[in-house]
């Protein structure tokens, strides 16, 4: 089981014993902003969903608070995302994550993927109460990194997405919504022309009424050459 650990804006901390990870998909607002994430992973040889949004469960030792992702090849990214996350009183706390996928085995089948690599989450988190409220005005970004220089490749706000409310209530119809729940939110558009395949990925959460900003940035680390 893993284990994640918070920080909130007070300075107090929640451990959080991991249960059960959920990656949503397809969850913009914006029917033209699915169509559009549709798409890019069309590009990449992804069929259609046949329903959305989608919810993909992954393996809850997936949910890493690290800087560095292993991968296998050349053919993994990145996506800016925000993660809700269940504490163990049952409080919902709203945090940065990244889900970094295999894209290579996406073609074959998205929950494949997705079990392919890790939920990368931020170490510090807002209580989803003390934002709720101006929720659509929260940013979301990410940058990658080619060869020492960085580019923004996803920018955006929370009211392109489905809410943390709104999955919420779909795991509580589900009987899900228990403490140790990971949903991860699904994700922006990215910038078109910029390399998704990079070596390095950076996330931002930004509240911009009070200027706080939840981060997270980690490595893109290639395992070593297979033997057979």
């Amino acid at each position: 089981m893993a284990q994640l650990t918070f920080e909130l804006p007070d300075g107090s901390t929640r451990d959080v014993d991991v249960v059960q990870v959920l990656n949503a998909g397809y969850a913009g607002r914006s029917q033209d902003d699915v169509a559009a994430h549709v798409a890019e992973l069309a590009e990449l040889g992804v069929p259609a969903p046949s329903v959305t949004p989608a919810l993909y469960p992954v393996s809850p030792y997936l949910a890493q608070q690290t800087r560095s992702v292993s991968v296998q090849h050349d053919r993994t990214s990145g996506e800016a995302e925000w993660a809700l996350v269940v504490d163990g009183d049952g409080e919902l706390l709203l945090t940065a994550a990244c889900d970094h996928t295999d894209r290579e085995l996406e073609v074959h089948g998205v929950a494949w993927s997705k079990n392919a690599g890790p939920d990368v989450l931020a170490r510090r988190a807002w209580r989803l109460s003390d934002v709720e409220e101006r929720l659509d005005r929260l940013t979301l970004r990410a940058w990658v990194t080619h060869g020492g220089e960085e580019s923004v490749i996803q920018d955006g706000t929370l009211a392109e997405l489905l809410t943390p409310r709104y999955w919420a209530d779909v795991l509580r119809d589900r009987g899900d919504l228990v403490p140790g729940t990971v949903l991860i939110s699904g994700t922006i558009p990215m910038v078109e022309g910029v390399d998704q395949f990079a070596a390095h990925w950076r996330v931002e959460l930004g509240d911009p009424d009070t200027g706080d900003v939840i981060g997270l940035r980690y490595d893109v680390v290639a395992m070593a050459a297979p033997i057979g």
